[in-house]
């Protein structure tokens, strides 16, 4: 804490999905979801705690992101190509950045919908391949709904 209250613009951001109780996540991995939860309960504290001083909000992807667990563990390399780029996430937490911590704190945002109420309309650009369907993440609510032109495949997550 210190060492953020030395800086101009002191933020803790998460990657940490919104906070929504639904039976789909906890059922079939109660202990993986709320590991994912304790983190966004983190910053719905210190967005309160810290108000004022220091900006807390949590980031999550609508979509899968290109990474090792996806193209190693999960579902192989050709579900790549259902994957966006890791470059939506680091977009997204520039912009989140560049806001006033004192003002900006204690929000859940999901990468895409914050990106296009900033002002970015080329969401294509964090794809693979744009013609394809994206594979959807975990724990995303129904609200905020995907930004115009954002295509997620129709897969059941929950089991």
């Amino acid at each position: 804490m210190p060492y953020l209250m030395k800086t101009e613009n002191p933020y803790i951001i998460s990657r940490a999905p919104p906070l929504d109780m639904c039976v789909l996540w906890f059922g079939p991995h109660v202990a993986y979801t709320s590991a994912k939860y304790q983190m966004s309960l983190c910053i719905l504290g210190w967005g309160e705690e810290f108000k004022g001083r220091i900006g807390a909000n949590a980031i999550w992807p609508r979509t899968a992101v290109a990474t090792a667990a996806i193209s190693n563990v999960l579902a192989g390399e050709e579900a790549m190509k259902n994957c966006r780029k890791p470059e939506i996430l680091a977009d997204t937490a520039y912009a989140v950045l560049n806001k006033p911590a004192a003002e900006f704190t204690g929000n859940f945002l999901i990468d895409d919908s914050f990106l296009w109420d900033e002002g970015e309309r080329d969401l294509d650009q964090y794809s693979y391949d744009p013609a394809i369907e994206l594979l959807p993440d975990f724990f995303v609510p129904e609200e905020p709904a995907a930004p115009p032109g954002v295509k997620i495949m129709n897969v059941s997550l929950g089991h």
